[in-house]
């Protein structure tokens, strides 16, 4: 899996199964985790079996203008969490059968993870002060 680091933006190769190990990036040494995470079909699906660690993840698609005026918070919440909770962002316009398959009906949605069970959802773009809520009760 491609991870962009949060600080140099550099991408960095991730094998999913150290993705419980702290990861640093190769260039900066910075916590790969400590920003949000882009994910795809394949990549997500590693996630939930491998992450140790809850996930919340940001289902969002390019065109949708509450998910574009979310990102920063998520993003905010990412680096404030990342070592105790994966951020995970989901484009459902480029994966539209991860949108089927967890049966998105409105975006943005966030969703919770444990132990790769969903556990919490919720619809639309929440101020920081409700997603600083909802990531504290998931962590």
């Amino acid at each position: 899996m491609l991870i962009k680091c949060p600080s140099c933006h550099k991408f960095n190769r991730l094998p999913l199964d150290r993705i419980n190990l702290k990861p640093i990036c190769g260039s900066c040494k910075s916590n790969l985790l400590l920003g949000p995470i882009d994910a795809d079909q394949a990549s997500f699906r590693e996630v939930l079996t491998q992450s140790k660690l809850p996930i919340i993840v940001d289902f969002w698609a390019p065109w949708c203008g509450p998910c574009k005026m979310f990102a920063p918070t998520f993003e905010a919440s990412a680096k404030m969490h990342g070592e105790k909770i994966l951020h995970i962002k989901i484009d459902t316009e480029a994966n539209p059968s991860i949108g089927q398959q967890f049966n998105i009906r409105s975006i943005p949605t966030l969703a919770i993870f444990k132990n790769g069970a969903e556990v919490e959802r919720i619809s639309g773009a929440l101020p920081p002060a409700q997603l600083e809520q909802l990531v504290s009760k998931a962590i």
